[in-house]
């Protein structure tokens, strides 16, 4: 299980809140195209059986070393972006076409390319994993009203809201079965909740919209495969939108 890390830098000095995550998905979906247009038209379309989820994650990029400023996302000096996937032919095609990249267009922005390193997940052989997330995990719930019928497809949930334990676990069996891996995952418990936030994303069709949630650091238990899978993809739904992605 792969991840790719890049090091960049950029000559901007910020990005609005809303071109913190979104661009990454539709540049993800650009290097597919470039090198392997039919495995990315595939996934695009249906994602992988039997839950068509798309797998492949990736992080907002990250200037540790910027000034914070109030109302924006502050750029400068020495950068990080990363992008992984459980797939390794996703991985070779991302590595592939990054090889002859020098510059990302992370939406109207241009990140200067200064390196990619290919990074092997962690081995997690104990069984057991604390992972802390770098963006906002998102998950719905069932949406249903009081009568027990669905009324909306839009329930989202929180961290530490009613139901939010038993969606995430479910998610994370679901993507472990999706990999013909043991889905016997359990969620431990949840160690930390960052403040809520909500990031712009762009949908299938080019619609775009706003999903809430919040950073949080969680101990699972899984197979150490299936751990190392989570490390590569992230945690959470919407994860070809850069939500859940694992920083530590």
């Amino acid at each position: 299980m792969l991840r790719l890390r890049l090091d960049i830098h950029t000559e901007a000095r910020e990005l609005a809140w809303g071109s913190v995550i979104r661009p990454g998905r539709a540049l993800a979906y650009s290097l597919l195209d470039r090198v392997a247009p039919e495995l990315g038209a595939e996934i695009h379309a249906q994602g992988w059986k039997p839950y068509g989820m798309v797998p492949f994650g990736y992080s907002a990029p990250v200037f540790p070393g910027a000034p914070r400023r109030r109302g924006v996302y502050a750029l400068g000096g020495p950068g990080m972006w990363e992008l992984g996937s459980p797939a390794l032919e996703l991985v070779e095609a991302f590595g592939a076409a990054l090889a002859g990249m020098p510059v990302l267009a992370w939406g109207a922005t241009a990140f200067f390319v200064d390196a990619v390193h290919v990074v092997e997940a962690p081995s997690f052989s104990s069984g057991r994993a604390v992972f802390r997330t770098g963006t906002p995990v998102v998950l719905k719930g069932p949406g249903l009203g009081p009568s027990g019928v669905r009324e909306t497809r839009q329930d989202w949930l929180l961290p530490g809201e009613a139901g939010w334990d038993l969606a995430f676990e479910r998610n994370l069996r679901r993507k472990a079965e999706s990999l013909g891996l043991d889905s016997e995952v359990v969620l431990e418990r949840v160690t930390w909740i960052g403040p809520k936030r909500s990031f712009a994303v762009a949908g299938s069709t080019g619609a775009g919209g706003s999903k809430p949630g919040a950073c949080v650091e969680v101990e699972i238990s899984a197979d150490p495969e299936v751990l190392r899978a989570l490390w590569v993809w992230g945690l959470g739904q919407a994860n070809s939108t850069g939500f859940g992605w694992v920083c530590a």
